[in-house]
C-alpha cells in the first residue's frame, strides 16, 4: 500500500514534534527519573489514523512495540528497576496495562 508523501511527511513531523511539546508539561513516573512524555501511544494513534483495517492495526502494533522498546532503553539508562521500571514503561509508552488495546 502506497502512502501519499504528504501523509508520510506529516507523520514524521508528528513523531518528532509531539513528544517535545508534551515533555514540557508531563511529570516523571519514577522518583529521580527524567521527565518523559506519555504521548507515544497518542502519537501512534495519530500517525495511523489515515490507514484502514489490518494495515492500521499492524502499524499501530509496530509503533507501540517500538515505543515500549524505547521506554525500556530509557529505563535501563536511568537505572530504574523492579516495579518502578514496569510502571515507568507503562507511563512512558502511554498505555495503562502495557499492551495495545483497540
Amino acid at each position: 500500500m502506497k502512502l501519499p508523501s504528504a501523509t508520510v511527511a506529516a507523520s514524521l513531523v508528528c513523531l518528532i514534534i509531539a513528544p517535545v511539546f508534551a515533555a514540557q508539561t508531563m511529570p516523571s513516573a519514577a522518583p529521580g527519573a527524567v521527565p518523559v512524555p506519555a504521548t507515544k501511544r497518542v502519537t501512534c494513534l495519530a500517525t495511523t489514523q489515515n490507514l484502514k483495517g489490518q494495515d492500521r492495526r499492524d502499524q499501530r502494533q509496530l509503533c507501540m512495540a517500538q515505543a515500549r522498546v524505547d521506554c525500556l532503553k530509557q529505563a535501563i539508562d536511568q537505572k530504574i528497576v523492579g516495579d518502578a521500571r514496569k510502571d515507568f514503561i507503562k507511563t512512558c509508552a502511554g498505555s495503562s496495562d502495557g499492551t495495545e488495546q483497540q
